[in-house]
């Protein structure tokens, strides 16, 4: 059941990622200051909203969590420098599904289970995308196994920790793409082309990683419960 509410989320989000480029290409500087606004009231509530329902001290705001201010953070930022008459700006645009495969990499979900289900997200955004098939599909296997090697469930539990190992393994995960299109692709010319998109990429996924992990946390425990309710059952 888990395996396939986090599949049911990661192909939604290949979904929406195809479409993210039109959202970042038609935001104008002055509606992404808007978006800003508006993600640093959502923020805010929400730091709010938890700290009155704290259980140790009710009514205290005890941290402000920056889930949608960081993504519109950077849509503007890029708006800005493309308004400004930067357009060899690299497009930010993330890699919506390479938080979850962190997510269950750094929970320590079955090898088997999470690797086959990195695999089927992978295919999907090979076929969905440009990419040869089988590029996404083993980077994000691999993403995978070297995410739950890492064996860092602990240091994701703060948004700037997910912040920083999503970014870092964006950057990994890049790394690993333009050396097998270097060493396997047809043309000689696609990594020099696409390696300055690496860090305007990792910067994206890293400041959507906080919601992404949020959700996929919900999953976590909605499916977990389940689980564990059966675990108690007596047997006949």
């Amino acid at each position: 059941m888990r395996n396939i509410a986090f599949l049911a989320l990661g192909l939604g989000l290949i979904a929406l990622q195809a479409n993210v480029f039109r959202l970042i290409d038609g935001t104008s500087p002055w509606v992404a200051a808007l978006i800003v606004l508006a993600a640093l009231a959502a923020d805010v509530a929400r730091t709010v909203r938890q700290g009155r329902g704290g259980p140790t001290r009710p009514g205290v705001v005890t941290g402000f969590r920056v889930d949608w201010l960081l993504p519109a953070l950077v849509l503007f930022g890029y708006s800005a420098a493309f308004a400004l008459g930067h357009p060899r700006v690299g497009r930010p645009v993330p890699a919506l599904v390479l938080p979850i495969i962190l997510f269950m990499g750094v929970h320590e979900y079955s090898l088997a289970r999470g690797a086959a289900v990195a695999f089927v997200l992978g295919y999907a955004t090979d076929v969905l995308g440009i990419a040869p098939v089988g590029l996404y599909t083993c980077t994000y296997v691999a993403t995978f196994v070297l995410a739950r090697a890492a064996g860092v469930r602990l240091a994701t539990q703060t948004t700037w920790m997910q912040v920083l190992l999503a970014g870092a393994f964006a950057l990994l995960q890049s790394t690993m793409v333009l050396v097998l299109l270097a060493i396997f692709g047809r043309d000689a010319w696609a990594p020099r082309s696409l390696y300055p998109l690496a860090l305007p990429h990792a910067i994206a996924t890293a400041s959507v990683a906080p919601v992404i992990f949020r959700f996929a946390q919900s999953l976590h425990v909605a499916t977990g419960s389940s689980t564990r309710a059966d675990a108690r059952v007596p047997a006949a």
